[in-house]
């Protein structure tokens, strides 16, 4: 067990770009999937490396992340020793709210002090991976650097925001630039950074003291030429899931048989919330073709490349293309929907038809009738 190893997941300032998804959740507990969360990913694959202790820095519309998480139970983090932590900011002031990581890093800094481990792994939550840190960890140690940060050769983000990275020959990071750059890479980080907990609290401090106060931008990227930066290679499957587009093009990707293996199986499973559901219900008539359904649906109608959440009801004639429809949504008799993106308990009534675009899919937001 990797008890030496303390997890942070930092939803502080994630890049977001969601619109009406957004709206009154943080981005972390966006759904995915027909049945998961964005968060699900990044703490599956820290649990699956026997990482028993993680910090989670909510920030902002965390609600729905308290209510998500509970007390960490569904990841067998509900526990006497270590276990799951939520650490929102503890400031009122809307200014100092706005400040960023290394601010309420440092307003936690007793939550690090007590801490017993010696390592920290520091993630987001928008990069859809599974990982196994176990290994990387291992390399660190091995390699001596100051940081190692998880980067992934990829050409096509499909639309995310990602910060680009140059390395030499040895793997040594020589540069990183932010998401809005021209750098010319291919590399993307995948925003994973292991190093020492006494190095993250100097760089905290000293950070803090001339006046900045973002752990990427300012403490890591303003030193590349200083600390020992390694580059870590990641061959599995990554989604970076932070605009609109990036969302609907990671999700139809997951129609793909070879990409939900590795995603969902591949080196572990990938944990979420239980809810019961009964099984989807077929009527007589109904037709499906390469979709993903989720428990408690009702298929009355015809569902193709799409992706169905809990509790869905396709009404007798409607046909659903190239779709999400997330929980409880209602798509009513001979209403035709295609390349549609569908919120909570969104309901279509019937004859209706809705038409967006692979590139720019139409976004309903939750609790809207159309």
């Amino acid at each position: 067990m990797n008890s030496n190893v303390l997890g942070v997941i930092n939803l502080i300032h994630e890049s977001d770009e969601m619109e009406s998804l957004t709206a009154d959740r943080c981005l972390a507990t966006v759904p995915f999937g027909a049945r998961y969360r964005l968060i699900d990913f990044t703490l599956s694959s820290l649990v699956n490396s026997d990482i028993s202790k993680v910090a989670i820095f909510a920030h902002t519309k965390y609600r729905s992340l308290m209510d998500h998480l509970g007390s960490g139970k569904h990841w067998d983090l509900h526990r006497r020793q270590g276990g799951l932590f939520m650490l929102p900011p503890i400031t009122d002031d809307v200014n100092e709210v706005r400040r960023g990581d290394l601010f309420h890093f440092y307003q936690h800094r007793d939550y690090f002090m007590r801490s017993q481990q010696e390592y920290v792994v520091i993630t987001r939550s928008h990069m859809i991976s599974n990982i196994n840190f176990e290994p990387i960890i291992a390399e660190h140690k091995a390699s001596g650097a100051d940081i190692t940060v998880v980067c992934k050769e990829q050409h096509d983000l499909m639309d995310g925001k990602a910060r680009k990275v140059l390395i030499d020959d040895t793997g040594r990071v020589t540069g990183i630039q932010d998401h809005y750059g021209r750098m010319e890479s291919d590399l993307v980080s995948m925003e994973m950074y292991i190093m020492r907990k006494d190095l993250l609290m100097e760089l905290v401090e000293t950070s803090l003291a001339q006046g900045q106060d973002h752990l990427v931008r300012h403490a890591i990227m303003s030193r590349v030429d200083k600390l020992h930066i390694q580059s870590h290679m990641y061959k599995g499957y990554l989604g970076i899931v932070n605009t609109v587009s990036s969302y609907y093009q990671n999700s139809m990707q997951l129609l793909r048989p070879q990409v939900w293996k590795s995603l969902f199986f591949e080196p572990g499973l990938v944990y979420t919330k239980v809810k019961d559901e009964p099984p989807a219900r077929y009527a007589e008539g109904a037709k499906m073709s390469n979709s993903l359904v989720a428990n408690g649906c009702i298929i009355e109608g015809s569902v193709i490349n799409s992706i169905l959440f809990r509790g869905v009801h396709i009404q007798k004639g409607a046909v659903v293309r190239n779709s999400i429809v997330m929980q409880n949504g209602i798509i009513g008799e001979n209403s035709n929907i295609n390349h549609v993106i569908l919120d909570k308990d969104v309901t279509i009534e019937q004859s209706r038809e809705l038409r967006g675009a692979e590139s720019s899919p139409f976004l309903a937001m939750k609790r809207k009738v159309i």
